[in-house]
């Protein structure tokens, strides 16, 4: 700066010939410490712009750069980057709180609405379930299939071209009597004592298939009491009728057999059933009860009877109804507090939980269904062998066989079909998959 000052300056040279007198910039300080108003501004102020007027009225001073007023003081800045980064974190822990609170919101709504749908569907699920429960333990096979084997079974029958009645009397005639049945008293009191031992109300009240088997082997212990006292009837005439007799026991054996499987097989899923049915009434309690119902009184009548009744009033359009009533009740403005809907009514959650029993409940139904025609083919198969062992031992033509093993797969295949489309198994798949029962709240 000093190539900038007067000549004389340079040379401690005064710029004036009168002593004390100021210099351009120290005048003009005075004159600004003169004023009033000045008193009011800080000091470096007062410099900085006593400097800058200079500055201005100087040519020389024009060019001149500005120095740079550095602090060593850092405390304000550092305070102010600090209030700066708490509002910063302010706003972002708001935002983080706003989308938590809806984030929970849209969770309860979630959950509400999880549970209501389960709950509707459910309330469905009972009602089918119960329904086809009773249907499957209602059934045997068909009235026309049961008249069907009936009729083989039957002693009076000659559904294979032969009555059992007859054919035992006739061997008895030709073995036992030796075509002799008219001559003598004798044989003629043994042929009327053979078919009065057919003929028996005792075998005729017979509810089981076993007719033809317990006439059998009654003919054959009358017989051989007879044989003691009876010269004519000898051990080979016995042991001939035997032996022809058995071919027509072989074959009602293995009927009889067959009938005999399949009826333990039906009451065993009959009592399967029944046991289902206990578990589904216990499972609708809890729910009912759950849900503020009246919940189903077992009394003097039948557990189906019971259910059946209590459907009138426990049924898809009431569930749906109690929800519409409780988002009523938990409505605030405009939106439902789905919170204190959940809060307040927390055993809804439990009855959610829950209906994973429900589906498992199903699938065993589902269980005692395909059962039930796996029976139907074992007895429908376990038939055609004895009917198979009848042509064998020429006990029927192989044309009157064959007619009725195909009259049997029709009977058959008519009665699996009717079965299916009453029950309708189906129709509890559909609506047993909308319970999304995998989904836990808690």
């Amino acid at each position: 700066m000093l190539k900038h000052l007067p000549t004389e300056m340079k040379h401690d040279k005064r710029l004036t010939d009168k002593l004390y007198v100021p210099l351009p910039l120290v005048q003009l300080a005075l004159k600004l410490r003169s004023c009033r108003w000045i008193k009011v501004i800080p000091a470096p102020f007062v410099l900085l712009f006593t400097f800058h007027t200079a500055h201005a009225q100087d040519p020389e001073l024009k060019g001149t750069v500005a120095p740079v007023i550095k602090t060593q003081d850092t405390t304000i800045r550092k305070l102010m980057e600090e209030v700066q980064r708490i509002t910063d974190n302010d706003k972002q822990n708001s935002t983080a709180i706003q989308a938590l609170l809806q984030g929970k919101e849209i969770d309860n709504i979630t959950k509400y609405e999880l549970i209501k749908n389960n709950i509707i569907n459910a309330s469905e699920t009972y009602y089918l379930l119960n329904k086809k429960i009773i249907d499957l333990k209602s059934r045997t096979t068909t009235n026309n299939l049961d008249v069907f084997i009936t009729s083989l079974n039957n002693p009076e029958s000659k559904a294979l071209g032969f009555s059992l009645s007859d054919r035992i009397v006739e061997l008895v005639e030709k073995i036992i009597l030796k075509n002799k049945s008219d001559k003598g008293e004798k044989n003629s009191k043994i042929v009327e004592s053979t078919k009065s031992i057919i003929n028996s109300p005792i075998f005729q009240s017979f509810t089981s298939l076993t007719p033809p088997l317990a006439i059998a082997n009654s003919v054959m212990n009358f017989l051989h009491s007879v044989s003691v006292n009876n010269k004519q009837i000898n051990q080979k005439s016995l042991q001939d009728f035997e032996k022809e007799l058995n071919k027509y026991v072989v074959y009602y054996t293995a009927l009889n057999d067959a009938n005999q499987k399949f009826e333990y097989g039906l009451n065993f899923n009959k009592d399967q059933l029944s046991l289902l049915q206990d578990n589904l009434f216990d499972h609708l309690s809890f729910t009912a009860t759950s849900m503020k119902f009246p919940a189903p009184q077992k009394g003097n009548q039948g557990l189906s009877q019971t259910m059946n009744e209590y459907f009138f009033d426990f049924k898809k359009e009431k569930v749906v109804d109690y929800f519409n009533q409780l988002e009523t009740k938990y409505t605030k403005g405009k939106r439902v507090d789905y919170e204190s809907l959940l809060r307040e009514n927390s055993s809804l959650k439990e009855v959610n939980n829950q209906l994973e029993d429900l589906v498992l409940q199903t699938k065993r139904f589902e269980n005692l269904y395909n059962e039930y025609f796996t029976l139907l083919d074992s007895y429908y198969t376990k038939v055609n062998n004895s009917l198979k062992i009848a042509q064998d031992n020429g006990l029927a033509d192989k044309s009157i066989i064959d007619a009725k093993q195909a009259e049997f797969r029709n009977l058959k295949t008519e009665a699996v079909g009717e079965i299916q489309a009453s029950i309708n198994i189906r129709e509890l798949y559909s609506n047993t998959e909308k319970i999304k029962y995998r989904y836990r709240i808690f």
